[in-house]
């Protein structure tokens, strides 16, 4: 494939010199994280999805992923294969789809983690080849309770195995060509679960329901017993903690036995189709969740049997081969939901989020509050417009005002830090905040301090004119801090024993260049930040004056999204 030659200019700037090691990409536990290992290297995985049919338009592609590199800062993109794609024919595969992807993230020095549209994608089998879809007595669907849907079941082994050894042939394939390691993970298929139904209604699925529940189930619940999350282990529970049986009589009868039911067969089917991926290309796997919104009746609604937070006991016991079980979150309550994907040891990735100044406030928030491997923004090129771009086009957005979007700035940011927060990931001495009008202020205990931020704006009068507020903290020495952000003032308390009161030694504002720091200005004095109230904060014997970082230049200040802090005590 030929790359246009404007786009080899750029992609040639962003290409590094250092050889690629062969380990392959994986998770590997590193102090208090665990972290993505590219290259033998941990990797912060800043990403963004394309659009679901994106990859194939070649066109699309060779012009959409220079601008990634180049003016989103993005390191790595989440792209679709579909299996109707790899296996329009039975036993005939074509992998030019992916060769190309592979080929224009080699050009630009970006990374892929694949998205495996295979018997599912939202639930549905719209992405499944003709010859699936069109042979129901062969690869048959489930049922509702009023007929079949375009849902292939998982009770049917054809099934199975013919996305199985699709998904090994792909696999098998990217060993054998991505020798500079440009596919990092696999998303196998996408928010499955059964939609319209709280299970599937088949014959095959009624009499798997009557059967009792399987025992390497019973024996793993029985195992991890004191270990459960709390929302399934009260359902077990309230029937009686029975450890055999069907399952309504070891789980009660309900739609949420339905769900128990569902996430068990989606975990067994999607466990061999990982494992006969991994036992082609052992690079890290995942799926993603379609989370319940409120409005949502119960499951049926949101696609049931998903790895939904509830579930995970579940998935955990159904599917060990999944690295990761991932939320896709599109809700306002990022913060919760991260939260409740942190549990229990699991590994956090946010593969569809939003790409606004909510997304670049989550992406700081899980990679430095839950220690997560990276972040994703759903529909990354659609982000103002970009796949539009021609100069001098009217109404088109150029790359340069690109980065000044929300998101942008923020991969920006997290690039010139990310070998930093790896390290303190690792040291469990980071920490992140999330700030909104609902909670305007938190408390940050680190690097023996309590960092007091809250939501703030320069030159707006209350935080309420601010949409949103987000940082990550650093403790990188004692008495000393790196932090990054927008729209926060952070000020100091002391914890631990010594004298009471805390102030500032030393503010810099600055940037990493080739992993150096880079002063750009020193800040004091008004300079620095007057609280609102400096009487007030002169009768709890502070300074006055605090940190504000912000993401952006605002009236004539210099940039200050990075700040290193040095902090005092005294009596």
């Amino acid at each position: 494939m030929k790359i246009p030659t404007k786009n080899l200019l750029l992609c040639a700037l962003l290409l590094t010199t250092s050889a690629y090691p062969q380990a392959v990409p994986h998770l590997e536990k590193r102090g208090a994280a665990t972290q993505l290992i590219v290259d033998g290297k941990p990797f912060l995985a800043l990403s963004g999805e394309l659009a679901n049919t994106a990859p194939s338009d070649l066109d699309y592609m060779k012009r959409m992923m220079p601008i990634l590199a180049g003016q989103v800062h993005v390191n790595t993109v989440l792209t679709a294969l579909a299996w109707a794609w790899i296996e329009p024919q039975e036993g005939q595969y074509d992998f030019h789809f992916a060769d190309a992807a592979i080929e224009n993230a080699n050009q630009c020095n970006l990374r892929i983690a694949w998205l495996w549209f295979g018997s599912w994608k939202n639930g549905m089998s719209s992405f499944a080849p003709a010859w699936v879809k069109a042979n129901q007595d062969r690869f048959p669907k489930a049922q509702l309770q009023n007929g079949s849907v375009e849902i292939l079941s998982t009770f049917s082994e054809n099934n199975l195995q013919a996305d199985a050894r699709a998904f090994a042939a792909l696999m098998r394939h990217v060993r054998q060509v991505d020798k500079n390691h440009r596919v990092i993970m696999v998303q196998v298929e996408n928010e499955v679960g059964m939609l319209g139904d709280s299970r599937d209604r088949s014959p095959a699925a009624n009499q798997a329901f009557g059967k009792p529940v399987p025992g390497e189930l019973m024996d793993y619940l029985q195992k991890h017993k004191d270990g459960l999350l709390p929302e399934f282990r009260t359902i077990w529970e309230a029937a009686g903690f029975k450890t055999s049986g069907t399952w309504e009589e070891v789980f009660g009868k309900g739609m949420k036995t339905d769900e128990i039911f569902m996430a068990w067969n989606y975990a067994r089917y999607v466990d061999k189709v990982v494992a006969a991926g991994k036992g082609e290309y052992a690079i890290p796997m995942f799926v993603n969740a379609w989370l319940p919104a409120a409005t949502d009746r119960g499951p049926g609604d949101y696609p049931s049997g998903g790895p939904q937070a509830h579930n995970h006991d579940i998935w955990r016991a159904g599917a060990p081969h999944v690295d990761m079980l991932c939320p896709d979150i599109y809700m306002t309550n990022f913060a919760e939901l991260a939260a409740l994907y942190s549990r229990s040891g699991n590994t956090l990735f946010i593969p569809e989020c939003a790409g606004d100044i909510h997304g670049a406030a989550n992406a700081f928030y899980a990679i430095g509050q839950f220690k997560a491997v990276g972040y994703s923004s759903m529909g990354i090129g659609e982000l103002q417009r970009l796949t539009t771009f021609r100069a001098g086009e009217a109404g088109s957005v150029a790359p340069a005002s690109v980065t000044n979007l929300p998101l942008p700035q923020a991969y920006a940011t997290l690039s010139q830090l990310a070998p930093l927060v790896l390290e303190h990931q690792a040291d469990g001495t980071i920490a992140g905040a999330w700030l909104n009008n609902q909670t305007p202020s938190t408390k940050i205990k680190l690097g023996g301090y309590i960092l007091n931020v809250s939501l703030s704006g320069w030159g707006r009068s209350t935080a309420s004119d601010v949409p949103m507020g987000y940082g990550i903290f650093m403790a990188t020495a004692t008495n000393e801090f790196l932090m990054a952000g927008d729209n926060l003032l952070v000020t100091f308390s002391a914890d631990t024993p010594g004298p009471e009161f805390v102030g500032l030694t030393e503010q810099a504002a600055g940037r990493f260049e080739n992993g150096k720091w880079m002063v750009t200005r020193y800040l004091s004095g008004d300079d620095s930040t007057v609280r609102k109230d400096l009487a007030n904060a002169v009768a709890e014997h502070q300074s006055g004056f605090g940190v504000r970082l912000m993401s952006q230049p605002h009236l004539s200040f210099a940039e200050r999204a990075i700040q290193r802090v040095k902090v005092y005590r005294y009596k």
